[in-house]
């Protein structure tokens, strides 16, 4: 598990691990994480959820 950057876990992971890696290097709790997320995705109308995470998807690497 690399500590210098952001990576998508492998392990720890519901669909493609950007949640489970951004926990990891918060350091905070994957599934706390995961409720907060989606909370705000449904709760904000400019927080465009499902859009972000797949530009996400796209963007960050998946970790070793």
């Amino acid at each position: 598990m690399a500590t210098s950057g952001l990576h998508r876990s492998r392990h720890d992971r519901m669909i493609a691990g950007v949640i489970g890696g951004l926990a990891q290097r918060l350091g905070w709790s994957s599934t706390m994480l995961r409720v907060l997320y989606v909370i705000v995705s449904i709760a904000s109308a400019a927080f465009p959820g499902i859009l972000v995470y797949l530009i996400a998807w796209l963007l960050i690497p998946e970790g070793d």
